[in-house]
């Protein structure tokens, strides 16, 4: 006898399209019942309604609330608006953590006072203040006011520093032990808990001014004798951070060591919080986020069903860069018009020297960013760094280069062309090489995300440095 495999878990896209299904029945039945003259209509109306808004509930009673942060976000706005009204008012604090800011504020300007209230008050205080920035002044004043010594305490701590900052994300509850008790002693204590909080991996060892001392590992804990001391076991050797320390540079840290959860000490060494591994997942995913926004030159993270005049405003800055750039690299194709004119071939072959020196500063830009989003380029490295690339360009310009010219000299039977296609290619991987390089590395000089504009400046460029030599090196050796 087979025992039949448990039933797969639904996936996102799966709950995503049986709530549009819901949400189009209900908008067809209702639409077609307000087109039926028939006695008692506004009886029919209500059972419709509740009946496909019942299905819906329930439906939503069923997933995580990051499955249903998932959803909103996918949702025009009526329709994001409708189900965000048959979220239970226990779920929406943790809804609200999940969903993108520009989505965030779309659900908090629906909500009145209490409703906020109510949503905010289920949140830890880390969590809390995660929510504040978005939160109305007078609920965020009510909310601190509402708290217990402890926890405005903590709160306060938690918002005194910037969102890039460990201290901005650390976790206040935790577990600490002393290590002259035994571990009979620990379990005897761990017992009064109704629950460990998430992601306790080990516990922190302190002594009684609550400096770190260590960190139990809860499988030892378990596997040991339980009349050893913890001193016994305790691994002193810990990875911790300061609250003003980088999130993500801790993110790197828990990637690179296998971290679960780590303490946060204070300049005198005492444990004052916690991060854990489900905070630097979302650390990488929003970094990971906004470097592709800052790819396009985008300021910020958009709502996909935001206004269009919002949408497009997020989108001016760089396209009236663009623009300008555009009528730069035309003017230098402007310039060459006699040369184009005598020539026609160069038109033809001018987009191939400027697509794959654009493609080719692609590659060096992206591994760059990629270097220096994980902390591997340094001073004493970044020499050696520029002066490898530079080499990389020269070995693909002449390669590529050269196959190119031999093209060029097979179809236009001119071996002064092909000669023009060859070295100009050659300069303009170099061209591609410097601006993959020194974008990214002097946007991080000034303090700049090193991906922001990066593909607009490279674009710009390529285009216009690609035309100058190809043109140029035709004006020099055809005419």
């Amino acid at each position: 006898m087979t025992t039949p495999a448990p039933k797969q878990t639904e996936s996102l896209q799966e709950s995503l399209q049986q709530v549009v299904r819901i949400l189009n029945r209900h908008k067809l039945v209702e639409s077609l019942v307000h087109k039926q003259d028939m006695p008692k209509q506004e009886l029919v109306e209500t059972l419709v309604h509740r009946q496909n808004l019942a299905e819906l509930e329930k439906k939503l009673e069923q997933l995580h609330p990051a499955d249903i942060a998932f959803i909103l976000e996918a949702l025009p706005l009526p329709d994001r608006l409708t189900v965000w009204g048959l979220v239970k008012s226990t779920m929406e604090g943790d809804i609200l953590l999940e969903v993108s800011d520009s989505v965030r504020e779309t659900l908090l300007a629906d909500m009145d006072r209490e409703e906020i209230l109510a949503a905010a008050g289920q949140l830890d205080t880390d969590e809390l203040a995660d929510l504040a920035p978005d939160l109305p002044q007078n609920v965020m004043s009510e909310l601190i006011g509402s708290l217990e010594e402890e926890e405005r305490a903590q709160l306060e701590s938690a918002l005194s520093y910037h969102d890039d900052q460990v201290g901005a994300l650390m976790d206040f509850d935790m577990v600490t032990i002393r290590d002259d008790v035994t571990l009979e002693v620990v379990l005897r204590y761990l017992r009064r808990f109704n629950e460990l909080p998430h992601h306790t991996d080990k516990l922190f060892v302190v002594d009684n001014d609550h400096r770190l001392k260590g960190v139990l590992p809860i499988k030892r804990l378990l596997v040991n004798d339980p009349d050893k001391q913890v001193a016994e076991i305790v691994a002193r050797e810990v990875v911790f951070f300061q609250p003003d320390d980088d999130v993500g540079e801790a993110a790197q840290a828990f990637e690179r060591y296998d971290l679960v959860s780590a303490p946060v000490v204070d300049s005198t060494h005492k444990v004052i919080g916690r991060l854990t591994v489900d905070m630097m997942v979302d650390v990488i995913r929003e970094e990971s986020e906004a470097e592709v926004l800052s790819l396009a030159g985008l300021k910020e993270e958009e709502d996909l069903f935001a206004s269009v005049w919002k949408s497009a405003k997020n989108r001016w800055p760089w396209l009236a860069i663009n623009i300008v750039t555009a009528v730069v690299v035309s003017r230098v194709i402007g310039s060459f018009e006699a040369t184009t004119a005598q020539i026609v071939a160069l038109a033809a072959l001018a987009p191939i020297i400027s697509g794959i020196g654009g493609n080719s500063g692609s590659q060096t830009a992206t591994i760059i960013i990629r270097a220096m989003a994980l902390g591997q380029v340094t001073a004493a490295n970044t020499q050696r760094l520029v002066a490898k690339e530079f080499g990389i360009a020269l070995l693909n310009g002449i390669l590529w280069g050269t196959m190119l010219g031999l093209v060029a000299l097979l179809i236009y039977g001119k071996l002064g062309l092909g000669l023009v296609m060859a070295l100009s290619m050659m300069l303009n991987f170099q061209v591609a090489a410097a601006v993959g390089l020194f974008v990214p590395l002097g946007m991080h000089k000034l303090g700049r995300d090193p991906a922001f504009g990066s593909s607009v400046f490279l674009t710009f460029m390529t285009d216009g440095m690609g035309n100058l030599i190809f043109y140029g090196l035709a004006t020099l050796l055809l005419l």
